[in-house]
């Protein structure tokens, strides 16, 4: 199939090259000339694992990029809006415009039958808006359907989770919406992932439901957490104890620092908000606690780390491993550990960071602090290493390399990720999140 991708960042680049490997006839389309220049080149201007082999694969054949929306809309059959949607100012839900400005540039130039799909997160009510407009501004009135099918991508993992996703979930109006959505995955369907074919509302519902749902089991091993520091019981034997009943499992309860990124902070904030509009907001009020308990995660690594220095930050050196959000990507949007970092810096501390991956984009956002080139170089002369982001390397380093570094073998592990008897054998005294 010839198909368009409007918007090419995180989610809508990955899902051209996708859409690629998979042998349909792809053009990106984005207003950003310098990323364009950067993804016709075969490579994405962000860091993705996978992503810069399918691009290199890709482009010039089947895939390539452009800022002309009008021979992308008159290339496509099937037409992905993949822009971003961020948190409106005061957190009230979705700033939706750049899913509006995308299909008003797109629309005048749709002459034909064509369906245009939605991947970008957004509230219930969004593809009846979108119907609306376009039928209004394509020449092709209402031979131009409009059907959402959200991403339901994790960074770090975004190709797999295009090509290889736990499900796919389209919202149609029509059979032949139902038809087009069914020939545009088929590939990806008869390699074994399912798709669910509903109503546009039932779909948008779903991804604020997963990501709701998601957070909330963040957020309650984290007040697992808080219990078991004020009881001196250990959160990360409670997850490992509960986790074993089948009706809960092990994923996502992982006691720590608590979730950022662009996703589930905003999709959190915006389906509260979406529900409290539609008049049902006091069967979702929980989701308030749920946000406020990752909030506080937040302040209280920050008490830890005073209180583990001796209850003045003024002055005290802290090395902070991890920028990221995640480990897997350089995006550093809502990052726990640079918000732990800023804090910390803004009580007096000085603050070192290094991470892996996001030096550069957290250099770029947070230039007050401190960076360095390595997980050992960060740590020269520190009162306390705090792990923030759980990359491997971090996990993996050496207790005894780092020991010569640092003034004091202090570490606060905030992701449960470190071997605690391997560190303390080296003369580190461990502090780990969830356990008093």
């Amino acid at each position: 199939m010839r198909m368009t991708v409007i918007g090419c960042g995180h989610l809508g680049a990955t899902h051209a090259a996708a859409m690629a490997e998979i042998g349909h006839d792809v053009i990106g389309v984005d207003i950003d000339p310098d990323k364009i220049e950067t993804l016709n080149s075969g490579r994405a201007w962000f860091r993705e694992p996978e992503l810069d082999d399918l691009l290199a694969r890709h482009v010039g054949g089947r895939l390539r990029f452009t800022t002309d929306i009008r021979a992308a809309a008159e290339h496509g059959e099937v037409h992905f809006i993949g822009v971003g949607t961020p948190d409106l100012p005061d957190g009230s839900g979705y700033d939706l415009s750049q899913v509006f400005a995308a299909v008003e540039a797109l629309a005048p130039h749709l002459t034909g039958r064509c369906l245009i799909v939605g991947k970008s997160t957004v509230s219930v009510g969004t593809t009846a808006a979108v119907r609306k407009l376009v039928h209004r501004l394509a020449p092709a009135g209402e031979a131009v359907e409009v059907a959402w099918s959200p991403e339901f991508l994790r960074e770090g993992h975004a190709v797999a989770d295009t090509l290889r996703p736990d499900r796919i979930v389209a919202g149609v109006s029509s059979p032949w919406a139902e038809k087009t959505i069914r020939e545009a995955f088929a590939p990806i369907v008869d390699a074994g992932s399912p798709l669910i074919v509903t109503d546009p509302e039932t779909c948008e519902l779903v991804k604020g439901a997963a990501n709701a749902y998601l957070a909330t089991r963040i957020s309650f091993i984290n007040a697992m957490a808080n219990l078991c520091e004020a009881t001196g019981a250990d959160a990360a034997v409670v997850a490992q104890a509960i986790g074993y009943d089948t009706r809960i499992g092990h994923r996502a309860m992982s006691p720590g620092l608590g979730y950022g990124g662009g996703c589930l902070p905003k999709d959190v904030r915006a389906f509260t908000a979406r529900a409290e509009e539609l008049g049902v907001g006091d069967s979702f009020a929980f989701l308030r606690g749920v946000d406020a308990i990752n909030r506080d995660r937040r302040s209280r690594t920050v008490e830890r780390v005073r209180a583990v220095v001796g209850g003045e930050l003024t002055g005290k050196r802290v090395t902070v491993w991890g920028a990221a959000f995640k480990p897997g990507t350089d995006d550093i949007r809502d990052s726990p550990a640079l918000d732990v970092a800023d804090r910390l810096h803004d009580a007096g501390a000085v603050v070192t960071v290094f991470d892996p991956m996001a030096n550069a984009n957290a250099r770029a956002g947070h230039p007050d602090l401190a960076y360095a080139g390595s997980a050992i170089e960060a740590a020269r002369d520190a009162a306390v290493v705090l792990l923030a982001t759980e990359w491997p390397q971090f996990a993996d380093a050496d207790p005894e390399a780092v020991g010569q570094a640092v003034a004091d073998r202090v570490l606060i592990d905030a992701r449960s990720t470190i071997d605690t008897d391997r560190w303390a054998m080296a003369g580190w005294t461990v502090h780990r999140l969830g356990k008093g």
